[in-house]
């Protein structure tokens, strides 16, 4: 047989040589077009579900909250196993599927389970779904930093709460929109917020309560459409712009009226802008900064995606 391949090989010379040189151009251009990854990912098919418990102890979040969505989750096609970790004011579940799972099957059974738990957990309190993530998804990060003396349009400098509010604002929602990116998370910072803080002594002064202040700013903060009036041809929107937009506005909201004179809120509170608060912070070379991690959807080649962050930062 040998003998064979070797004479075909020897008198078809021209013909083998066309056929090694066709296959030299095939493998030339699967080359060309071969995706190389980093670190192959090999997580298993999972889902999580984290719900945020403002002031519940590790085991209050358990019973009241993890325990619950993890016995709902019992019985669903494809489930291998669950685990979970409860913390303060922090629940997680994870739904590890059987290999070969499509994960958006998988996301589609626990959102289904997730609807109908929700009646028996507490008030206010709304379970999510992770992103569509691995553990090796973190495949970006970048710093905002302010350079000596960057002042923004105000004329001040530039402090952990800009740097915080021009992430958020201007350079996450353009990341998220880069192909094969499911999620960017913030460290550092400060995220800006306007803070009412009532006066205890004028509070008992006018007899308010925080409970009036709180549901005054509620009901203060929103705009109101009425429809329209129509006018030769033409259509007016009718509608009150009530939205809080600067410190002047909240301070003038009324709590409520006594003997026929309002009471406003800075009658009893001072109204200031401030910070909330934060776990984490992160800096180079001894400043403060604003990190940034960009996750990659699952299944995605990290290395393309990699460049396709990079470049849109630049742009950014």
């Amino acid at each position: 047989m040998l003998e064979k391949i070797l004479y075909f090989s020897i008198h078809k010379r021209w013909l083998v040589m066309l056929v090694v040189f066709a296959f030299a151009l095939l493998g030339a251009y699967d080359y060309g077009r071969l995706t190389i990854d980093a670190v192959p990912d090999i997580t298993n098919v999972q889902v999580q579900i984290n719900t945020e418990a403002q002031g519940y102890s590790p085991l209050e979040a358990e019973q009241q909250i993890t325990f619950p969505i993890e016995t709902a989750l019992g019985g669903i096609p494809s489930l291998n196993h669950t685990r979970s970790v409860s913390r303060y004011g922090l629940s997680q579940v994870t739904a590890v599927f059987h290999d070969g799972t499509d994960v958006y099957f998988a996301r589609q059974l626990i959102n289904e389970r997730l609807q109908e738990v929700k009646s028996k957990l507490p008030e206010k309190i709304e379970p999510q779904m992770g992103p569509i993530a691995t553990g090796l998804g973190e495949i970006f990060m970048y710093t905002v930093e302010k350079k000596d003396g960057a002042k923004s349009e105000q004329g001040k400098l530039y402090d952990a709460t800009d740097l915080r509010t021009i992430h958020d604002w201007i350079i996450r929602p353009q990341l998220r929109t880069v192909p094969g990116v499911v999620e960017v998370n913030t460290i550092g910072g400060y995220e800006k917020e306007f803070h009412v803080l009532p006066r205890p002594k004028d509070l008992f002064a006018y007899g308010t309560t925080l409970e009036e202040i709180k549901e005054a700013l509620i009901k203060n903060n929103s705009n109101i459409g009425a429809g329209y009036i129509e006018k030769n041809g033409e259509q007016y929107l009718i509608r009150v712009p009530g939205q809080i937009s600067d410190i002047a506005r909240l301070e003038a909201i009324v709590i409520k009226s006594k003997h026929g004179s309002p009471i406003k809120i800075k009658d009893v509170a001072d109204v200031a802008i401030g910070s909330s608060l934060r776990s984490g912070a992160a800096t180079k070379d001894g400043n403060e900064v604003v990190l940034g991690t960009v996750f990659m959807l699952i299944g995605e080649n990290s290395r393309e995606v990699s460049k396709r962050v990079a470049e849109r930062l630049k742009e950014i």
